[in-house]
């Protein structure tokens, strides 16, 4: 049996992460693989990143997350069962990240700055706009030679790291606050509780035929899973695991 995993968020800023964390996910893998329309998915997934940036001050929010972080695990030292060896380094790496989060530019800045990316980026919207007549610096690019777009990749790559690190650090610690459950959703269909959580987590047998369609906030969800043959709700009792992350 293959195990389908899902991820949904329970307020908008946690929704903000983890889109920003898939694209991050396709700049990498896409700069990985030196192909123009890998190279396209590059440039495609670079400018998502800079239109968020444009519309959320997603630096400062955070910032202010990474701190309850650190806040919540300095309330653990000297807590008699917690191993202090292991908090102690765990403290360190979010001083770091935090600090290099706190010096570093305003998300996108120096890509927005870009003379390359900016000229591209004003025609990369239009459907079909990455043709050679409508780009043709992109073009010119895509046939320079690979060490050249390697090195270009790399530097406009570099300029998301701390935002990387800080967000990936943010969504492992939330994420390992939940553990899984086993439930039950009777006739398709299950409503849970949480106080104040960031993200719900699912696993369940793709066997099953179904896909789940999530709704709440911070403090109740619900899940409906559907046929994804006929895209109608099932009415067959579906055995799923759950962890709520605060």
């Amino acid at each position: 049996m293959t195990t389908h995993k899902f991820e949904h968020p329970l307020n908008e800023k946690t929704r903000i992460y983890l889109r920003v964390e898939a694209l991050l996910a396709q700049l990498l893998d896409a700069a990985q693989h030196p192909s123009g329309i890998q190279y396209q998915l590059f440039f495609r997934a670079l400018f998502d990143l800079l239109e968020i940036f444009e519309q959320i001050q997603l630096k400062s929010e955070l910032a202010k997350d990474i701190e309850k972080q650190r806040q919540m695990y300095r309330s653990w030292l000297n807590v008699d069962g917690v191993d202090q060896a292991t908090l102690r380094a765990l403290l360190q790496d979010i001083d770091g990240i935090h600090r290099s989060l706190m010096n570093a530019e305003r998300f996108g800045l120096s890509l927005k700055n870009d003379r390359f990316l900016s000229a591209i980026r004003q025609r990369f919207n239009l459907p079909g706009g990455a043709c050679c007549f409508d780009l043709p610096a992109l073009h010119y690019w895509l046939h320079l030679p690979a060490e050249a777009k390697q090195k270009d990749t790399k530097h406009w790559i570099s300029a998301f790291q701390p935002l990387s690190d800080a967000l990936h650090l943010w969504l492992r610690l939330t994420r390992e606050t939940g553990s899984y459950q086993q439930q039950m959703a009777k006739n398709g269909f299950y409503q849970g509780e949480a106080t104040d959580a960031h993200i719900i987590r699912l696993t369940f047998e793709m066997d099953d035929g179904v896909y789940p369609m999530i709704s709440g906030h911070k403090n109740r969800f619900a899940i409906k899973f559907l046929n994804f043959d006929t895209g109608q709700a099932s009415t067959q009792d579906i055995a799923f695991q759950i962890a709520v992350c605060n």
